[in-house]
Order: structure tokens, then C-alpha cells, then sequence
């Protein structure tokens, strides 16, 4: 019984850890959702890149957002 107090003050600190770690990934997940909502509504969609083919060396490569306007 000595330790107890030790143990509970680990799983606190762990979970604390772990509940911090989740709350920065959800709210860096909406911080995405909605830079990409801003970015489809000024009118730059995305799209899969091109199946790899060869190119010259030094050719530039296109960029996959691309305006519709």
C-alpha cells in the first residue's frame, strides 16, 4: 500500500497525456477541414496527380490544386 498513491499519480499524469494528445489532433483536425472548406470555396478543387510517366529531367511537376475560375 505503500505505492498507491505513486501508481494513481502515473495513470494520471499517462492519462492526462493521452487526453491532451487527443484534443490537439481533434482540433488540428477541424483547423484542416476547414482550411480546405476555404480553400474549395475561393474555387481551387482537389485532384489525384497524374499516373507517373517520364519526364524530361528538370521538368517542373503540376501542382494538384488547380482554380477553376
Amino acid at each position: 500500500m505503500d505505492h498507491v498513491l505513486f501508481i494513481a499519480a502515473s495513470y494520471g499524469v499517462s492519462l492526462l497525456g493521452l487526453g491532451l494528445l487527443t484534443a490537439w489532433t481533434l482540433l488540428s483536425y477541424r483547423h484542416e477541414q476547414r482550411a480546405l472548406a476555404e480553400l474549395e470555396a475561393r474555387g481551387l478543387r482537389r485532384r489525384a496527380r497524374p499516373a507517373a510517366k517520364a519526364e524530361p529531367q528538370g521538368a517542373a511537376q503540376s501542382d494538384p490544386l488547380v482554380g477553376t475560375k
